[in-house]
């Protein structure tokens, strides 16, 4: 059966009308404070019914990015901090995702060293930056890319469901039992958005090289044992984004083919709201604080995958 249909969340539909808007949010299209279209505009937009619709926007409500209200709409409240357009090019400043991929494809080589929790923010930016690529706007001669991704049998801290005030004897234990099946859930999810993501990044730019548009493209993705804390986007030798994870109270939407849908009270991080800094390798002063940082966390990344990571 197509993994695609199977995965929580109502579906393929569900996934991409879900992936569009969080790509939107991404993107700056629906900035803070703009109220989105109507259901039902976006239905007819994204050819999907307006439950659909509806399902993708609670999704986006218990991620505490819109709010949504009767008779309102729903309104932007929480924008990622990587959508802010950096004033300068400081060793350090807080910047964005967007410009830092856009910046390594516009080089004939693009080399992409990633460490991150399910490689969602950098899907969305690879396939923006795959479409500049068929529109002839950017043409690169080699892509790299070297991702980490935390082991499908880790046992990660989040998401985690949240435990009510204790009881007694049998009913507290009951409850144990129930929430220990519910964590299960939660992170076989984690794991499917990883696996997903994952596979859309191996596909999105292996197909420029099928279509004759990039002649050598190298995709390689390793696990290792590690709980992401934050992710890293490094173009090696030259620059880094780092940004830790912020641990969150938040609603998840679980919904699959075999039970109802619920909403479960959850510690998870976001990290479409990280804040992202921009480490610059200042080749005039090695000794600058950028350039360490780089250069170390380059080291990191390289003792990572070639002593603890297995090939995915």
């Amino acid at each position: 059966m197509d993994e695609e249909q199977t995965t929580e969340g109502g579906g393929r539909e569900f996934w991409r009308v879900l992936e569009e808007l969080r790509g939107r949010l991404a993107n700056g299209i629906y900035p803070l404070g703009s109220t989105l279209p109507p259901q039902r505009a976006l239905a007819d937009e994204l050819t999907v019914s307006r439950d659909t619709v509806q399902r993708a926007l609670r999704a986006l409500s218990g991620e505490g990015w819109i709010e949504s209200r009767q008779g309102s709409g729903s309104r932007v409240v929480k924008s990622p901090i990587h959508l802010g357009t950096p004033q300068q090019e400081a060793p350090r400043v807080r910047a964005t995702l967007g410009t830092f991929i856009a910046r390594a494809f516009a080089q004939p080589v693009v080399q992409l060293d990633v460490f991150t929790l399910t490689s969602e923010s950098l899907d969305a930016h690879i396939r923006l930056q795959a479409e500049r690529i068929r529109l002839g706007e950017v043409e690169p001669e080699r892509l790299e890319l070297r991702m980490l991704l935390p082991s499908p049998s880790l046992e990660l801290p989040y998401p985690r469901a949240q435990r009510p005030a204790s009881g007694g004897g049998e009913a507290q234990q009951a409850e144990a039992g129930r929430l220990d099946q519910l964590n299960g859930r939660l992170q076989g999810r984690l794991h499917t958005i990883t696996r997903r993501h994952a596979i859309s990044l191996r596909s999105a730019l292996r197909d420029l090289q099928a279509e004759g548009l990039v002649p050598s493209v190298r995709v390689e993705v390793r696990h290792v044992p590690l709980t992401p804390t934050f992710k890293l986007y490094l173009r090696p030798g030259a620059e880094a984004l780092f940004g830790p994870y912020e641990v969150v109270e938040r609603s998840i939407l679980m919904d699959d083919e075999t039970e109802t849908e619920t909403e479960v009270d959850a510690i998870d991080v976001l990290g479409l709201g990280s804040t992202l800094t921009r480490h610059v390798n200042d080749e005039g002063d090695p000794d600058s604080s950028g350039s360490v940082f780089v250069e170390s966390m380059q080291a990191w990344f390289d003792s990572c995958w070639n002593l603890l990571a297995q090939p995915s």
